[in-house]
């Protein structure tokens, strides 16, 4: 039985996604972020020395890190997907594999780490300092946000939404396991991300929402974003 240990509002409901749609037999156990900090409890380092999560368990193995988890479990049990989830994987060579594998890297090697470091500037202000060191705090990291996060977000935002413009779903006409990948940073940079009006993410995010198994993974994992 494969445990997947989840952690609340965190990248790990992408798994859960992937599971409900495979059909295949799992089991939660539950972790709730510090409500200060924000940050995994310490009892995920039990699982996994990072103690981070998503992170899965099955048999003897333990695997992290949401790509590798979805690309195992699309190799080990993609095999009883069916319907338009039969062939999560396209086959090597063709357009839509080579697709596949950018969206794969692109939504944590490319996006996610403008999208963290956005969290991380808008939250200092707010960190316990001197009153008088308040402003300066704020105003340096407006001007990170303004000269460096801000404009790299929004390079991702524009670039993702003119190819979600020519392509239903992110390697092309059928939801393949990018899609899984990208459904946090899609969720993450509609939520976060900035002003713009960007039509086609927003028919993408409406496309994964009306799936019933998506639908199923969030009420059982919970909302993926924090209030």
């Amino acid at each position: 039985m494969i445990t997947v240990h989840h952690l609340e509002t965190s990248r790990s409901q992408r798994v859960l996604w992937l599971l409900e749609e495979l059909g295949v037999p799992y089991e939660i156990k539950r972790y709730q972020r510090n409500p200060v900090t924000r940050l995994a409890p310490p009892e995920l380092r039990a699982v996994h020395p990072l103690g981070k999560s998503p992170v899965i368990t099955d048999g003897n193995l333990t695997i992290a890190e949401s790509g590798a988890i979805l690309e195992y479990l699309v190799e080990c049990y993609g095999d009883q997907g069916q319907g338009d989830v039969a062939q999560l994987q396209p086959a090597a060579g063709i357009p839509e594999y080579r697709q596949c594998r950018f969206w794969m890297h692109f939504a944590e090697g490319s996006l996610m780490n403008w999208l963290v470091m956005k969290l991380v500037f808008l939250s200092i202000p707010k960190q316990s300092m001197p009153f008088f060191a308040r402003p300066i705090a704020r105003q340096l990291c407006e001007k990170v946000m303004a000269k460096l996060v801000d404009p790299n977000v929004s390079t991702a935002m524009k670039f993702m939404e003119e190819h979600l413009a020519t392509h239903p779903w992110f390697a092309g006409e059928r939801i393949t396991v990018a899609d899984f990948q990208m459904s946090f940073a899609v969720e993450a940079v509609l939520s976060r991300g900035g002003k713009g009006h960007f039509p086609h993410l927003q028919a993408y995010k409406a496309r994964m929402e009306a799936r019933t198994a998506y639908q199923r993974a969030i009420a059982k994992g919970g909302a993926v974003m924090s209030a």
